[in-house]
């Protein structure tokens, strides 16, 4: 699947006596802001603006490239417990690990996103890509609130839960989500669950 400034390439090569002619599915518009400017200046994107701040990736934001930013709005921070939220804002090791695991390498627009993609994030980990119906799935949920924004230097898409790498995870916090879930409850009972958190 071929895309223009995120606009599908229905039909291709075209010859005409002065040129070539590709047929795309909707209009260009113009492109200016690069992916930091438009975390700087969209109101649902404040928190993300405060973490990539703290983390120091406006650098690398605002840099020539092309990346994939998988933007987690200010409603999928406020969806983690209060003290996990804290814990990474805390972190520079796990935030940095936390916002690359939103970043892919190169600008993938959702029309050239097909079912069964497996995608590298900057982290080093990869994310899944599916279909529900005729929604996009990151790790098989519908998270991607809004799609294809423009920038200079890549897309962005806005979604509305927040992925979080195991690296940026605590043992406990791992355990949970594992087949270990039982020995978490023994240590919990046992009063060392402090050791794994």
């Amino acid at each position: 699947i071929v895309t223009v400034n995120c606009a599908r390439l229905l039909k291709a090569d075209h010859h005409a006596t002065n040129g070539v002619v590709h047929v795309i599915d909707k209009v260009i518009a113009t492109t200016t802001n690069s992916i930091q400017q438009i975390i700087e200046t969209e109101e649902s994107l404040e928190t993300l603006r405060a973490a990539v701040a703290a983390s120091d990736l406006n650098s690398l934001l605002e840099s020539e490239g092309q990346y994939t930013l998988l933007a987690p709005t200010n409603e999928a921070f406020e969806k983690i417990p209060r003290e996990t939220l804290n814990r990474i804002l805390g972190d520079p090791e796990a935030l940095r690990d936390l916002l690359n695991h939103h970043i892919l390498k190169s600008a993938m627009c959702a029309e050239a996103i097909i079912a069964g993609l497996t995608m590298e994030t900057l982290e080093g980990t990869t994310l899944d890509v599916g279909c529900s119906g005729e929604e996009l799935t990151l790790n098989g949920k519908p998270i991607i609130a809004n799609k294809d924004v423009l920038a200079t230097n890549g897309v962005v898409h806005f979604v509305n839960e927040l992925l979080i790498p195991d690296s940026a995870k605590t043992l406990f916090e791992l355990a949970q989500e594992s087949e270990v879930s039982k020995s978490t409850d023994l240590f919990r009972q046992a009063g060392l669950s402090s050791h794994l958190s």
